[in-house]
C-alpha cells in the first residue's frame, strides 16, 4: 500500500503493538474482513489468531468458499475491515492453507503497516466544474450492461454517482466488483464498489444518488485519489480567495 508515500502518513500505523491491539479486537469482536486478491478474488473471513511475536495471522473461513483456492494461489490479499467509524485496511502476504481437522485455516504474514482512515468524517469534495468525471463498471444485476455514471462527489473511503431514470435501479448493499473512476487525466482509481444508499433528487434531475463505500481501491489508486482530493481542495479555495 505505499510504505513510503507520504500521503498516506496520517492513516498509517506501524507500530506492532498499535496493529496487533487493532487486530485482535477484530478477533476478538468477529468483526467479518474482506479479503481481496490481485486477481479480483473476494472472499469474507474472520480473524482466528493474531501473534505478532511469531509473526503470524491466521484468518478462518466458510469451510464450503468456493474462491479460497483461487486466492491462495495469489500469495497476498488486501484486508477492509470496520470498527465503529474507521475503517482498517492493510496488505497480508505469504498466505498459506491449513488443514485443522474438518476446517480450514488461511495463514498469513502478521501485517508491517495498517492505515485507518475515518469513514464519517472524511473530507469530501466536488468535482471542478470543468471536469466530466465518470465511474464506469458493469450492472450487477445485469452483467452484459456497461454503466459509465457521473461521479457527483468522492472522498478518501467513497463516493457518489448519478444513476439516470432510464437504467435499471440498484439495490442497496450490493457489490459491484471491478468499477473503474476516472476523475481526472492523471487520477484512475479501479476499486470496488458497495451501495450503501440511494437518495432521490430533485425531480428535474432525471436520476437518483448512489453513495457508494470504496473497497479495496488499491495502493496507487489510493495515492492517486488522496491527491486529487487535496489539489480540488486547493483549487477551490483559490477560486474563493
Amino acid at each position: 500500500m505505499g510504505a513510503l508515500d507520504p500521503q498516506l502518513d496520517d492513516f498509517r500505523v506501524t507500530s506492532p503493538a498499535e496493529i496487533g491491539a487493532m487486530l485482535r479486537r477484530l478477533a476478538d469482536d468477529h468483526v467479518h474482513l474482506s479479503l481481496n486478491a490481485p486477481n479480483g478474488t473476494s472472499i469474507t473471513a474472520t480473524l482466528w489468531t493474531v501473534d505478532a511475536r511469531r509473526g503470524l495471522v491466521s484468518f478462518s473461513m466458510l469451510p464450503d468458499e468456493m474462491q479460497l483456492d483461487a486466492l491462495v494461489e495469489c500469495d497476498e490479499a488486501m484486508v477492509v475491515a470496520y470498527l465503529d467509524s474507521i475503517k482498517l485496511q492493510f496488505d497480508v502476504h505469504d498466505l498459506v492453507l491449513v488443514h485443522r481437522g474438518n476446517e480450514k485455516s488461511l495463514n498469513g504474514a502478521f501485517p508491517q503497516e495498517l492505515f485507518r482512515f475515518q469513514r464519517r468524517n472524511g473530507f469530501r469534495v466536488e468535482p471542478m466544474l470543468r471536469s466530466t468525471p465518470v465511474a464506469r463498471l458493469r450492472h450487477p444485476m445485469i452483467p452484459d450492461m456497461q454503466l459509465a455514471l457521473r461521479v457527483l462527489d468522492v472522498s478518501i473511503g467513497g463516493c457518489a454517482l448519478f444513476l439516470p431514470n432510464d437504467v435499471p435501479p440498484l439495490d442497496p448493499g450490493v457489490l459491484m466488483n471491478g468499477a473503474v473512476i476516472d476523475l481526472d487525466a492523471d487520477t484512475r482509481v479501479h476499486t470496488g464498489l458497495r451501495l450503501q444508499h440511494v437518495t432521490s433528487l430533485n425531480p428535474e434531475s432525471g436520476g437518483v444518488r448512489l453513495g457508494c463505500e470504496m473497497v479495496a481501491p488499491g495502493s496507487d489508486g489510493l495515492r492517486a485519489l488522496q491527491r486529487y482530493i487535496d489539489q480540488t481542495q486547493k483549487r477551490r479555495r483559490l477560486l474563493i480567495s
